[in-house]
């Protein structure tokens, strides 16, 4: 049976899943199509699932409108370079706003309680720092930092680590990732205090914390992205429940 044709040459459905197969592709492949089931199966049983035609008829318009297609010739021009028609556009916007409104329904419940798990990990700390050789000179270059010596200019001076170009600078860090010392010494200083010296990996720092960071839900970026994240484990974990079975005849 035909799966398409190249150069008026028949490619099967059974070399098509040899070339998957070769190039390594074949399981995301079929993950693909288990995940797209899934979410089919999903849409059609539940019915507080509705889009209305006007929003999508709006966000059409906005999309013409964003991308210069206003002109109806233009709009089916664009259309036929895409290789889709008005219906089948129409259906995929639709389509669209169904699967993110699956996606909050299925995440709802669950979403405050991973935020309080992720959010270590979340929380970020802007830190500057001295890193050196011997605890000697990081207890000095510590004495002279208290005593009114420029903290950028002795981390150009002295600092093996990389950010010493930028005056130690280490930007936004990830609480989750910092080492436990570190990290408790952070989380009860304020901003400007200087923090060490802390011995990491043979070598002394000297840490500054420049500013708090802090996590929130009401970021919307940061709830899309964790709604993203736990509406991937519901997939998964319905995926994993299947019955799989691969037939090519």
């Amino acid at each position: 049976m035909e799966f398409l044709t190249v150069d008026e040459k028949p490619i099967s459905y059974v070399q098509a899943v040899k070339y998957l197969q070769s190039s390594g592709k074949l399981g995301q492949f079929i993950g693909d199509i288990l995940r797209q089931y899934i979410i089919e199966q999903e849409l059609q049983k539940r019915e507080d699932i509705l889009i209305s035609s006007a929003l999508t008829e709006q966000t059409i318009i906005d999309f013409r409108l964003k991308n210069k297609l206003t002109e109806p010739q233009k709009f089916q021009e664009w259309l036929q370079s895409n290789g889709t028609n008005y219906d089948t556009f129409h259906s995929s916007v639709a389509y669209g706003f169904k699967v993110e409104k699956l996606k909050a329904s299925v995440t709802e419940s669950k979403l405050q309680e991973y935020y309080i798990e992720r959010k270590i990990y979340l929380d970020r700390v802007v830190v500057s720092r001295i890193v050196v050789e011997t605890q000697e000179l990081a207890e000095e270059l510590q004495t002279q930092i208290e005593e009114g010596a420029n903290f950028e200019q002795l981390a150009r001076e002295y600092s093996l680590s990389g950010e010493k170009i930028v005056n130690g600078m280490m930007g936004p860090v990830s609480r989750g990732t910092m080492p436990d010392k570190l990290r408790a010494c952070v989380d009860i200083a304020s901003p400007g205090q200087l923090i060490g010296p802390i011995e990491l990996e043979g070598r002394y720092g000297l840490f500054r914390v420049e500013q708090f960071l802090s996590a929130s839900l009401e970021d919307t970026q940061l709830r899309q992205a964790l709604q993203n994240e736990l509406f991937e484990k519901w997939l998964a974990e319905k995926i994993q429940k299947l019955t799989v079975k691969l037939q090519v005849n």
